[in-house]
């Protein structure tokens, strides 16, 4: 199932949390099969849950997580990216971006024909330029940008001039993408990932709502703005972007 992730439905506030039954997941975005995606992508639970400073977002597959990938292209300009997204309502601040910028996300990607975290090794060859195709972690802003499609999103840019205010991480690309070096972890159809937060900004979480979704994204085959774009959506834990899920 293939659609555009549009930035009204992601707006929209849910009212409440689903749960499973299980107290652990009392927040849990819960949904069944979605009929035609990958099962590496069809989202069975988005739950996020808080212990401390510490911060763990996971998602249930209907398949083993992490196993599906794009195909490498050999270029940077028109290249895929698939990915595990939590949308959240938090501010983009939180993480150290300019704040009211759009709709702040933590993603777990793989694009094996570029590299975006140049502080990390993640497949541990002593080189920190050739690990795209291994999984990692970002937070992104993402806006409406019609310019990828009616009601479609894209990371947000930053124009030529501009300094918008961007975290100690930012890999220093023209968006607003941060590389934290939070590692996904997999385990069969879970993702798991944990992100520690300073006191105050931990404390944002608890008031905040969020979703899973699972998408592609391609980079502009000619490098101009909009650079990232959200093409297609796999599937949408709680089935119309209303974000209903809630921090236990």
């Amino acid at each position: 199932m293939m659609k555009h992730l549009a930035l009204g439905a992601l707006c929209i506030a849910g009212t409440a949390a689903l749960a499973d039954g299980d107290h652990a997941h009392q927040g849990a975005v819960i949904t069944g099969e979605t009929a035609g995606t990958v099962a590496a992508f069809d989202i069975l639970k988005a739950h996020v849950h808080r212990e401390g400073r510490v911060i763990t977002f996971h998602m249930t597959a209907n398949g083993a997580a992490g196993t599906a990938m794009p195909d490498a292209t050999g270029d940077f300009a028109g290249s895929a990216i698939w990915a595990y997204v939590w949308p959240t309502t938090l501010d983009p601040e939180t993480v150290g971006f300019e704040s009211g910028t759009g709709i702040l996300a933590l993603a777990a990607t793989n694009h094996p024909d570029f590299d975006d975290t140049p502080l990390y090794d993640e497949n541990v060859d002593g080189d920190t330029g050739n690990d795209g195709a291994h999984w990692h972690s970002h937070w992104v802003v993402l806006v409406e940008n019609d310019d990828c499609g009616p009601g479609a999103l894209s990371v947000r840019d930053i124009p030529a001039g501009e300094t918008p205010k961007m975290p100690a991480t930012w890999p220093g690309v023209p968006m607003f993408l941060d590389s934290p070096g939070y590692t996904p972890t997999f385990d069969g159809p879970q993702i798991t990932i944990n992100v520690a937060l300073a006191a105050a900004e931990a404390d944002l979480i608890d008031t905040a709502s969020y979703d899973g979704v699972t998408a592609a994204l391609r980079i502009n085959a000619d490098l101009h703005a909009p650079l990232a774009c959200v093409t297609d959506v796999f599937d949408v834990a709680s089935g119309d972007l209303s974000l209903p899920g809630r921090v236990d």
